[in-house]
């Protein structure tokens, strides 16, 4: 799950609190999880959907997904490939690109010209080097001629990816 925005924790009452504490760590690998959280809070499992339900609309929580660790799951040529592209289209295209199995994200970042002209990003996983390669030129190929330029920046370390946590 997404950390919280902490101007929104304010409008957190106790429960609300003891929920995103239950949470932050991920979700319990259980078939039922939102049970699992209820019976640890002392709430039900409609009232911890409904809780979350309501931080996502509100905002205060951006997304509850799964995040694999691709390297565990043998994708260790990981590339950030950056794009320069029309920015008349680059929803279109953000949204084709994004759609690809092998592109985990894909977002729009500004330019900063003159040394960045790039403003599409998407990550490429791969098992190898070469094989990024190769869906960096797939995706080259999806592009056509909106392709005006382009690198690949391949990661060296995993950092750890977390947003803001509550602390008990």
């Amino acid at each position: 799950m997404q950390a919280i925005k902490h101007e929104d924790t304010a409008m957190l009452d106790e429960t609300d609190r003891r929920l995103i504490l239950a949470t932050q760590e991920g979700l319990p690998l259980d078939p039922r999880p939102y049970a699992v959280i209820a019976r640890n809070i002392g709430i039900s499992a409609g009232e911890v959907m409904q809780r979350l339900q309501r931080m996502l609309n509100s905002g205060v929580i951006r997304r509850i997904a799964a995040v694999p660790n691709h390297y565990q799951l043998g994708y260790t040529a990981n590339a950030m490939s950056v794009w320069n592209v029309p920015d008349e289209s680059i929803e279109k295209l953000g949204k084709r690109i994004g759609a690809l199995e092998f592109v985990s994200h894909c977002y729009r970042r500004p330019r900063h010209l003159p040394n960045w002209p790039y403003n599409l990003f998407a990550m490429v996983h791969a098992t190898s080097r070469d094989e990024a390669l190769e869906k960096v030129a797939e995706i080259a190929r999806l592009l056509g001629d909106n392709d005006q330029g382009h690198d690949i920046l391949f990661s060296r370390r995993i950092l750890k990816k977390t947003g803001m946590r509550l602390t008990p």
